[in-house]
C-alpha cells in the first residue's frame, strides 16, 4: 500500500493569520489587526499546525514565539503570499479604470521617498489616479488621518489605535543617536540605550500616544536606569537645532544622517536596539480599491529599496 500523501490544501485565512501572528507574536494584537476574535485566531493557527504536523509557535502565559519550523515557514511563505496579494491588486487595477484622488501622508524623509516612488509608478500604471502627498506632523501623528485629510499614511510603527488599521511592515531600519558634535558620545563608534542614562533625551510635544512615546523615546534604559527628559520639540528641524546647541540628544532613524547632515550634529549608531519599522495605516472601515492598490505598489517599491549605507533601511 502506498504511503498517505499529506493534505496540502490550505485556507488563505490560515496563511494570512499565521503571517500576522508571526509578526505580532501576540494573539490579542493579531485578532485586532484581522478583526477576528482571539478564539478564531487560535482556531486558524491550530488548524494550520495540524496540517503541517508540528507546532509553529510556542505559547506560554507571558509570551508567544515562533518555533524553528515556524520561522522557516514564515521565511518561505511570506514573499509568495505577498506576491499573490500584489498580483491580485494589479489585476484589479488593470480590469477597472482607477480614477480620483488619493491623499497620502508620510512621517519621515525615508517614508516620503518611498511614497514618492510609489506615486511615480502609479502615474504610469494608473494615469486616472492622482496622488497628493503631505508630511504627517510629528506632534500629531494620527490627527490628519482621523479628520480625513489623508486616506492613508506611511508611518513608523507601532500603531495601536482602535479606529485605525495598520498593514504589514514594509521597511525596517536601525536607529542613531543625534548628539552635539562636541559631546563625548560623538566620538564613539556606537552607543547603547544604557548610554542614555547620562544625557537629556529630547521629547515630543503634542497629541502623542504614551505607548508610541515609550517605544520611540524610552524613559528608562534596559537595566532600569532613568533617562532624563530634555526640552519638548514639535519637528525634527527644531530637534536638530536644539541638539546642535547642546540642549539634549535625540533618537532617530538611521536615514536621518543621510537626509539631515548638518554642522554641529553627529550621528552615532545605536547598538543592540530593536529596529524601527514602517508601514501603511488607514482608518478602520475606510479601506477601498485605491488604498489596496497603493499598498501593493508600496510593497513592490519596498522590496526594491536596497540599503544605501550601513543600517539605513531594508525591506520589511
Amino acid at each position: 500500500m502506498s504511503a498517505r500523501i499529506p493534505e496540502t490544501h490550505v485556507d488563505q485565512n490560515e496563511l494570512g493569520c499565521f503571517l500576522v501572528l508571526a509578526e505580532e507574536l501576540h494573539f490579542g494584537r493579531t485578532a485586532s489587526r484581522l478583526h477576528l476574535s482571539r478564539a478564531r485566531v487560535s482556531q486558524l493557527i491550530q488548524r494550520l499546525e495540524r496540517r503541517v504536523g508540528a507546532p509553529l509557535f510556542t505559547r506560554t502565559s507571558r509570551r508567544v514565539a515562533l518555533t524553528g519550523l515556524g520561522s522557516r515557514l514564515r521565511d518561505d511563505l511570506e514573499p509568495h503570499y505577498r506576491g499573490i496579494e500584489d498580483a491580485l491588486a494589479r489585476a484589479v487595477a488593470s480590469a477597472r479604470t482607477t480614477a480620483g484622488v488619493l491623499h497620502v501622508g508620510f512621517s519621515t524623509p525615508l517614508a516620503g521617498e518611498m511614497v514618492m516612488k510609489a506615486t511615480e509608478k502609479l502615474r504610469t500604471t494608473c494615469p486616472g489616479l492622482a496622488v497628493e502627498v503631505c508630511e504627517v506632523p510629528l506632534c500629531d501623528p494620527y490627527g490628519m488621518l482621523r479628520k480625513g485629510d489623508f486616506d492613508l499614511q506611511l508611518t513608523d510603527f507601532p500603531v495601536r489605535e482602535d479606529d485605525l488599521t495598520r498593514g504589514p511592515t514594509l521597511l525596517t531600519e536601525d536607529r542613531v543617536l543625534a548628539v552635539a558634535a562636541g559631546h563625548p558620545l560623538a566620538g564613539r563608534n556606537t552607543v547603547t540605550l544604557e548610554d542614555l542614562a547620562g544625557v537629556p533625551l529630547l521629547t515630543i510635544a503634542g497629541d502623542i500616544p504614551e505607548y508610541w512615546l515609550e517605544h520611540q523615546l524610552p524613559t528608562r534604559t534596559p537595566s532600569g536606569r532613568p533617562i532624563e527628559r530634555g526640552p519638548s520639540i514639535t519637528s525634527l528641524q527644531e530637534a536638530l537645532t536644539l541638539v546642535a546647541g547642546g540642549k539634549g540628544v535625540v533618537l532617530a532613524g538611521a536615514h536621518t544622517a543621510f537626509y539631515h547632515s548638518r554642522p554641529g550634529v553627529s550621528y552615532v549608531p545605536v547598538e543592540g536596539d530593536k529596529p524601527l519599522r514602517y508601514g501603511l495605516t488607514w482608518r478602520s472601515g475606510g479601506g477601498n480599491r485605491t488604498i489596496e492598490l497603493f499598498g501593493a505598489v508600496a510593497r513592490e517599491i519596498a522590496r526594491g529599496m536596497a540599503p544605501a549605507g550601513p543600517g539605513r533601511a531594508t525591506p520589511g
